[in-house]
């Protein structure tokens, strides 16, 4: 799980299943080069400075031949929470689960359950968007002032492995400027939501953080 704190200035897809947890970071045993493996996730203001952007990034380490016929995972249920209140609870989620080609997200909506199970919630504001293939140009989808994107996308990860075993096996003390990238050249399978300051908070300090979740 990544966590992130952000500062603030300001048709139904017939689906009601339950998930529970399973994914993090590439260095999770459980779900390491899975279908529910989080690489990455960001949070930042938009080039719209009125709206947020979150991206989620799983199945890190796509070579380009792999990236051509990589797809989300119909089982894996991506959702990125929201805790405006401070208490490390989600008070508001945005859902993104994949079905036949495209990606259905549902919210920004307060959630029918918290923590490890989530309930897919199809009485929210929905949006879908085709998901873009390898080597096309993005589809972007518009609804209610939020945009959508999700398709394989260059890791923007930078990382040199290489530098830091070196560092932590005593045979170097610093990294090097600029380094080598070890994520050069390898993709992931990106979602994509950006969506209006206001939906979420006018003001004051969010902390929000990305699950993946795989049906049980």
């Amino acid at each position: 799980m990544k966590n992130n704190k952000l500062i603030l200035g300001i048709a139904a897809l017939t689906l009601v299943v339950f998930f529970m947890i399973s994914a993090d970071h590439i260095d999770a045993p459980a779900v390491q080069g899975g279908s529910s493996d989080i690489t990455d996730f960001y949070a930042f203001q938009g080039e719209d400075t009125n709206n947020l952007v979150f991206v989620a990034n799983v199945q890190g380490l796509l070579s380009p031949s792999a990236t051509a016929t990589a797809t989300f995972d119909e089982n894996v249920l991506i959702e990125f929470n929201i805790d405006t209140t401070g208490d490390n609870v989600e008070d508001l989620v945005i859902q993104a689960i994949p079905r036949d080609g495209k990606m259905y997200f549902f919210g920004p909506t307060a959630p029918t359950a918290t923590g490890l199970n989530s309930a897919i919630e199809t009485m929210a504001t929905q949006s879908v968007v085709d998901i873009t293939t390898y080597g096309t140009s993005a589809s972007v989808a518009n609804n209610a002032g939020m945009r959508f994107f999700a398709g394989p996308r260059d890791d923007p990860f930078f990382m040199d492995f290489a530098q830091y075993s070196a560092i932590i096996g005593g045979t170097a003390t610093s990294f090097n400027n600029p380094g080598s990238d070890t994520f050069a050249g390898s993709n992931v399978m990106s979602v994509v939501v950006e969506v209006p300051k206001s939906m979420i908070g006018t003001s004051g300090t969010i902390n929000t953080w990305v699950e993946s979740k795989s049906k049980q």
